[in-house]
């Protein structure tokens, strides 16, 4: 592998991240939904491997104390390689004096406890999609 991290969004191609999103069943977000979220982001991360696309993720913030981390996706050829953990570790370290909150995808829970997090006593969420997350396992 000869991987290279990129924390801009320049010269991305939106639609490779829309297909790597739904590789790894990440939403269905159309390409320029996903281009709007990330260049809204505080920080991203994009991981390729020489000029393919193998990674994102992004994180939200206030810059100050608070940052929600999100679409974090790894291709499934490129799984189990740390990637993941390349950029959940490169997001939290461009927001250095926040604390970070995410929902896991479900069964993916694992992997971010063995970064840190632990999960959420008082944790809510409202989704627009309410059946879909429910059935998705994301809520009660």
């Amino acid at each position: 592998m000869d991987l290279r991290i990129q924390k801009d969004c320049s010269n991305i191609d939106w639609h490779e991240v829309s297909q790597l999103m739904l590789s790894v069943n990440i939403g269905s977000f159309p390409a320029e939904i996903r281009q709007k979220a990330f260049e809204n982001s505080a920080s991203v991360v994009f991981v390729f491997d020489k000029d393919k696309l193998v990674g994102v993720g992004r994180a939200v913030s206030d810059y100050t104390y608070e940052a929600a981390i999100y679409d974090i996706a790894v291709h499934p050829e490129y799984q189990g390689k740390g990637i993941g953990k390349t950029i959940v570790q490169t997001l939290m370290e461009s927001l250095p004096t926040c604390n970070f909150i995410l929902y896991a995808a479900p069964g993916k829970e694992g992997f971010y406890a063995k970064l840190g997090f632990r999960k959420l006593k008082t944790g809510m969420g409202l989704f627009r999609k309410k059946e879909y997350m429910r059935e998705r396992g994301f809520t009660d």
